[in-house]
């Protein structure tokens, strides 16, 4: 494929070729080295940032999707302030955990399957089938993983079909699962999970569940080094985003300010969290 055409002002053939719908389909024909699971790494251990938690818990009405910001290397915070959660598209989102170059790269990659599909065909994706694409890209990855650079996201959004939040966790190999109700992956991912195990309940708000994946990301952090909790003195806390009918909404920084504040607040007095009723 030529790359430099700016002197005649045309495209590259290439991009006039009538093709395949996936943009990964395309690198794979035309530029396959720059597909991240295609590269060849150096030998012998490779040092590098690793994002951890990410959870995920359906509303009436939507799903949230939230990820602490502590990216380690080792026993190192490599980084305080690192962003896992990103909009897909309109109605869906992906958190990332694992290698943290790799994850943020991958992330970028689907975000142009995503658009790339829907220029080509005129239509958008169903909620399933985005699932089902970002199975390949992990799959794509193995390679990667086995040598030590996993990458292990999770996808979530509004399904505009069935009229409801849905939640999709994966493995390494791009082995996929759909969560019921709430999910969490990544090192804290077993505190979390545990901490909205005891939180979750049918019939919540938006606001009492964007509450509740700050609570289990406070807990996760509480028991487990490379989570990072919220952290007031230097201001950064959590990202936590809200995809409904309406589409994609990140919280504003007041916002979530506002509910890791009280979290704390109310810790002064409760350490370990909300306490569930004697019977």
């Amino acid at each position: 494929m030529e790359a430099n055409t700016r002197g005649t002002g045309r495209l590259p053939a290439a991009f006039l070729t009538p093709g395949s719908s996936s943009f990964l389909d395309f690198l794979e024909a035309h530029r396959p080295e720059l597909i991240p699971g295609r590269r060849r790494l150096p030998e012998g251990v490779i040092e590098a940032p690793h994002g951890t938690t990410i959870v995920a818990a359906v509303f009436d009405g939507g799903v949230v999707l939230a990820g602490d910001r502590r990216a380690t290397m080792g026993n190192v915070i490599a980084q305080r302030d690192m962003e896992k959660v990103f909009p897909a598209d309109e109605h869906s989102a992906v958190g990332v955990a694992g290698t943290a170059g790799l994850a943020i790269e991958m992330v970028r990659m689907f975000q142009l399957e995503l658009e790339h599909y829907e220029k080509i065909e005129g239509a958008v994706l169903s909620l399933e089938g985005k699932a089902n694409r970002l199975t390949t890209m992990i799959r794509g990855n193995l390679g990667m993983a086995m040598q030590g650079l996993a990458v292990v996201p999770m996808f979530a959004g509004y399904d505009l079909d069935l009229g409801r939040g849905r939640i999709f966790t994966y493995d390494v190999t791009g082995g996929r699962s759909e969560e019921r109700g709430f999910a969490a992956t990544g090192s804290g991912s077993v505190f979390a999970k545990g901490s909205m195990k005891k939180l979750h309940r049918e019939g919540m708000t938006a606001q009492q569940v964007s509450t509740m994946v700050v609570q289990a990301l406070y807990d996760a952090a509480d028991d487990d080094s490379a989570t990072g909790g919220p952290d007031l003195a230097r201001r950064i806390f959590p990202i936590v985003s809200l995809i409904t009918e309406d589409g994609f909404r990140r919280l504003t920084e007041a916002e979530v300010t506002a509910i890791a504040v009280s979290i704390t607040d109310q810790r002064l007095t409760h350490p370990n969290g909300p306490q569930a009723p004697l019977l």
